[in-house]
């Protein structure tokens, strides 16, 4: 099937479509210098969305870059975290102004039109440079194969974590001998935890934190579990609904008792509670700098797998290659020797909490000394991900649609049982909605599950 042209119209519907605001509040930090380096003879235009912490990580891996490759001019620039870069992406990829390298949410490549608004990378490039596909996770790996072809490098993966303080964990009796948190099976053994935990905390602070009316993290907390009780989004072809609304409705009575049993305070701030003595709370990876920073005696472990089986939400970032239409020469290759060298060079970035998708990085001495990294590595083997469907991703349509009526549910103002028949209908409706990148349904996207 032929896709139709893709303009600024689309574009801007795609934009409206898609938009919602960052939960984190990130900010736009400028851009890198525009003067070729001194003595260099190619030049690589990189766009990101890291601020922060990650921000500083990424500075100082393109300056060990620049330092070992000085005939290269890196021309970074950082944007607004969430729609707004990928907004800017999409209309420079269709406006001919890409720049040669990029980074995006693994879940958002799918419908980000590949083959229109990204090139493929080419495989026998990158293996100059000591990428191969075998070190790496093979379902990582292939979360970027689109049509039989790689568009998106894995990174890493950033996943949600059951943060716990072992200061309070040790008086309540649920350290192991190994110094970590007591392993959980069953929803049972979590509220006995739970319970045992409050007992001995500080007076006035939540047991946990939830981010209870928090749409993004709502979601991914229903993701993961809803994985672990081995629930399925869509059938193969992307065209029949097998979401489960018993399983479904499991999660979300679990998620709603963290409120009605008295262990969260709806609205509390989570990383503030946590740092101020709160015995738990679950965050994303990105919070280990934060916890650090604070001299925290603290653990971090992937989300409990309370219905047995392991999984916890992950989501990846991925260097792509926006579509150029006269995408070649060195530049191209600049751009396949940077992202090579970020991937292979990854011990900086786990600093930042994340996981790093080069599985050899995981095996080296120095990344074992890392804590609480080391603890939650298991996560890579784990990840609980949401469908490979052009309207999923970070801060996507599918958040945007299923999030808030987790939150409701969560909350207490619609049941779970009504809420998981409200999820199917809109997973219904979603499946056969069409991309405003290119016109297409998810069964229509030749993706590759």
């Amino acid at each position: 099937m032929g896709r139709p042209g893709l303009n600024r119209r689309h574009l801007l519907t795609a934009a409206g479509g898609l938009a919602v605001a960052g939960s984190f509040g990130f900010a736009a930090l400028g851009t890198g210098a525009d003067a070729l380096a001194s003595g260099a003879d190619t030049r690589v235009r990189y766009w990101n969305l890291f601020s922060g912490g990650d921000g500083a990580n990424m500075i100082a891996m393109l300056d060990a870059f620049r330092k070992a490759h000085p005939g290269i001019d890196v021309k970074d620039s950082t944007l607004q975290w969430g729609n707004p870069f990928y907004t800017k992406l999409a209309m420079a990829a269709a406006g001919n102004r890409a720049p040669d390298l990029g980074v995006m949410h693994m879940g958002r490549v799918t419908g980000f039109s590949p083959g229109r608004l990204l090139d493929p990378w080419d495989v026998d490039l990158l293996a100059k440079y000591g990428i191969r596909e075998q070190d790496f996770n093979p379902l990582l790996w292939q979360r970027g194969v689109i049509d039989g072809e790689l568009y998106a490098l894995p990174l890493d993966i950033h996943v949600q974590l059951c943060f716990y303080r072992k200061d309070v964990l040790g008086k309540a009796g649920l350290l192991g001998d190994d110094g970590r948190m007591v392993p959980v099976t069953s929803t049972d053994e979590w509220f006995d935890v739970l319970k045992k935990a409050k007992a001995v905390q500080k007076k006035g602070l939540q047991t946990i934190g939830l981010w209870t009316n928090d749409q993004n993290f709502q979601w991914w907390f229903f993701v993961a579990f809803y994985t672990q009780l081995g629930g399925r989004w869509f059938n193969d072809d992307n065209t029949e609904v097998l979401f489960d609304p018993d399983k479904a409705t499991q999660v979300l009575e679990f998620l709603r008792r963290h409120v009605t049993d008295g262990y969260v305070i709806p609205g509390a701030p989570t990383g503030e509670q946590f740092v101020n003595g709160a015995p738990f709370t679950w965050e994303g990876n990105w919070s280990v700098p934060v916890f650090s920073g604070a001299k925290l005696d603290y653990g971090a472990t992937p989300l409990p797998p309370v219905f047995g089986k392991p999984a916890t939400h992950a989501e990846s970032h991925a260097f792509v290659l926006p579509h150029q239409a006269d995408r070649g020469g060195p530049a191209n290759e600049g751009a396949h020797e940077l992202a090579a060298y970020v991937v292979k060079h990854a011990l900086q970035w786990a600093a930042g909490g994340h996981i790093p998708a080069y599985t050899p990085t995981l095996s080296t001495p120095a990344y074992k000394k890392l804590t609480p990294q080391n603890e939650y590595v298991s996560a890579m083997d784990h990840q609980a991900t949401e469908p490979k469907v052009w309207f999923a991703g970070s801060t996507g349509v599918l958040a945007q649609d299923l999030g808030p009526v987790v939150v409701s549910s969560t909350m207490g103002s619609a049941k779970p049982a009504s809420v998981a028949q409200t999820m199917k209908k809109r997973l219904t409706k979603l499946l056969a909605s069409k991309n405003p990148m290119d016109g297409r349904t998810a069964a229509q996207g030749g993706a590759v599950a």
